[in-house]
C-alpha cells in the first residue's frame, strides 16, 4: 500500500469517528452524516486511483458505472422515501450490507479452490471467509424478514417449538463451518450447504419477533452489518473498512442494548419472546370496562389555548398520518400564544431507534424542544396539558400497575401525571403489545379521534380563531 493510500485511509477512519460524534445529537447529526459520507468518498477514490494492482480498463469501467448507477438509485429512493418507509429503508440497506460480506466470502473461498497445498489459507482465513458468508446470509435475509414486517406484507412466523428448532439449526451451522475448517475442505458444495443453511437461519431468526420489538431487531441487524464488514476489511487488509464495520457493530450493540433497556426486557427475550406478536396478543391482560370521555377539535383548542405548559408526545400514528408538520403549525402557533411547548420523546415510539427525532427534524422542530423520556417525566405534574398523537404502549400505565402485563416494568413517560391528556388516535384498537391502554380510560383523559393530520389541522383552524 502507497503512503499516499495510507494517509487517505487515515483521513477516512478520523472523518468516520467525528462523523459518528456528531450523530450522537440531533443538531450536529445531518453534519455527522456529511462527514462520514465525504471520508467514505474519499477512501473510494483513493483505492480506485492509487491501487497496485493490474486493473483492465474493463474493469475500471465496471466500477465506475457500478459505483454511478448504485450511486443514482440510493439518491433517488433516499430522496422519495416517506418518513414511515425510513426504518424499511434502513432493514433494506443492513441486508444489502449483508449482501455484499457473504459474496465476497463466496468470492474469497473459491480463489482458494484448486490451489497448491502450500499456498492454500491458513485455518485462521478460512474461519474469517466462513464467518463472512454466515453472518452476510444472517444479516441478509433477517433483513429482508423486518423489511417485509415493516411494511405489513409478513405475519409473525410462530412454528411449534419455535426456539429449540432455531436452537438446533444455529448450533448445526457452528459445528458444520467448524467441520469445514478443521478438515481444511475446499469442496464448493460444502460452502454453499453452509450458505443455504445460513440465509434459512436468518429468516427463521427474525420470523417470529413482533412488531413492538422491530426497533430493537432494526438495531441488532445493522450491528452484524457492520461486523461483516469488518470481517471483510480482514480479508482484504484493509483498515477502513475494518474501522468502519468495527464502528458500525459497536455502536449497533450499544444501541441495540439501549433500546432493551428501554423496554426493560433482555436480547434473549426479545429474539425469544416475540414482544408483540401473536402470542403475545392471545395471553395479554389489559384492564377494560372503564369509560372514555370524548372530546373535539373545539374542545381541545380551548383547553390549549388557555395552557402554560404542553407537552406533545408524538407516535407512530404521527409518521403514519404525515403529520409532522402540522404538529409543528400547532407548536408554533400556541408558542406565539405564550404556551410553553415541549415534545417528550420515548427511546422506542416509531418503528426504528430516533424515528420520532427524524420525523420531527424533517419540519424543522426546534432541537432544544426535544426532551428524552428521562428528563421530561418529572415535568408532568407541573403540564397543564399533554397532546398525545398517534403513542400508544409508551404512554400506558399498565406498565407500572399491572404485574400481569406484558409491558409490566418497561420505562414509559408519564403522561397521567399531567393536569389534563388530550390523546389523538384514529380508533379504540390495542398497540404492538396487545393490551388495552389504562391512560385512554383515566378520569384526565380527552379522547380526539380521528386521522392526525385531519384531527391537527382542525385544531390548528380553531385556534387560529380565539
Amino acid at each position: 500500500m502507497s503512503i499516499y493510500l495510507s494517509i487517505i485511509y487515515l483521513i477516512a477512519t478520523v472523518t468516520f469517528i467525528v462523523g459518528l460524534k456528531n450523530l450522537g445529537h440531533p443538531a450536529t447529526a445531518k453534519k455527522g452524516n456529511l462527514i462520514s459520507a465525504l471520508g467514505m468518498g474519499l477512501a473510494i477514490v483513493g483505492t480506485i486511483v492509487l491501487t497496485e494492482n493490474e486493473i483492465s480498463p474493463i474493469i475500471y469501467g465496471l466500477i465506475i458505472g457500478a459505483i454511478v448507477v448504485g450511486g443514482i438509485i440510493g439518491w433517488v429512493i433516499a430522496m422519495k422515501v416517506e418518513m414511515t418507509k425510513m426504518p424499511e429503508l434502513v432493514s433494506l440497506f443492513n441486508g444489502f450490507g449483508g449482501a455484499s460480506a457473504l459474496l465476497i466470502g463466496l468470492v474469497e473461498f473459491n480463489k482458494n479452490i484448486g490451489v497448491a497445498e502450500a499456498d492454500k489459507a491458513s485455518a485462521a482465513i478460512i474461519s474469517t471467509i466462513i464467518s463472512a458468508i454466515i453472518i452476510g446470509s444472517i444479516t441478509f435475509t433477517g433483513s429482508l424478514v423486518a423489511w417485509a414486517k415493516l411494511n405489513g406484507s409478513m405475519k409473525d412466523l410462530r412454528l411449534p417449538k419455535y426456539n429449540l428448532i432455531n436452537n438446533i439449526l444455529f448450533l448445526i451451522l457452528l459445528a458444520f463451518a467448524v467441520y469445514i475448517v478443521l478438515i481444511g475442505s475446499d469442496s464448493s458444495l460444502l460452502i454453499y450447504v453452509l450458505l443455504v443453511a445460513s440465509l434459512v437461519y436468518g429468516y427463521l431468526f427474525v420470523a417470529p419477533i413482533g412488531g413492538a420489538d422491530m426497533p430493537v431487531v432494526i438495531s441488532l441487524l445493522n450491528s452484524l452489518t457492520g461486523i461483516a464488514a469488518a470481517i471483510t476489511g480482514i480479508l482484504y487488509g484493509n483498515m477502513v473498512m475494518l474501522v468502519g464495520g468495527i464502528l458500525v457493530g459497536s455502536a449497533g450493540l450499544i444501541l441495540t442494548f439501549a433500546m432493551c433497556k428501554a423496554m426493560n426486557r433482555s436480547l434473549a427475550s426479545v429474539i425469544f419472546g416475540a414482544f408483540g406478536g401473536a402470542e403475545a396478543v392471545g395471553t395479554s391482560t389489559g384492564k377494560s370496562g372503564g369509560t372514555i370521555k370524548k372530546t373535539t377539535a373545539s374542545d381541545a383548542a380551548v383547553l390549549l389555548n388557555y395552557s402554560t405548559n404542553v407537552v406533545i408526545v408524538p407516535g407512530y400514528g404521527l409518521a403514519v398520518a404525515q403529520a409532522q408538520h402540522v404538529i409543528h403549525e400547532l407548536e408554533e402557533l400556541l408558542t406565539k400564544k405564550g404556551v410553553s411547548v415541549k415534545y417528550a420523546i420515548h427511546p422506542v415510539a416509531g418503528r426504528m431507534p430516533g424515528h420520532m427525532n427524524v420525523l420531527l427534524a424533517e419540519s424543522n422542530v426546534d432541537y432544544d424542544k426535544l426532551v428524552e423520556m428521562d428528563d421530561i417525566n418529572p415535568q408532568f405534574p407541573n403540564t397543564d396539558v399533554v397532546l398525545v398523537v398517534g403513542a400508544n404502549d409508551v404512554v400506558n400505565p399498565a406498565a407500572h400497575n399491572d404485574p400481569s402485563s406484558p409491558i409490566y416494568g418497561m420505562p414509559i413517560l408519564d403522561v397521567e401525571n399531567a393536569k389534563h391528556i388530550i390523546v389523538n388516535k384514529r380508533s379504540m384498537n390495542v398497540g404492538y403489545a396487545g393490551i388495552e391502554n389504562e391512560l385512554f380510560f383515566n378520569q384526565k383523559t380527552n379522547m380526539l379521534f380521528g386521522d392526525a393530520k385531519d384531527a391537527l389541522t382542525k385544531l390548528v383552524a380553531e385556534l387560529k380563531n380565539m
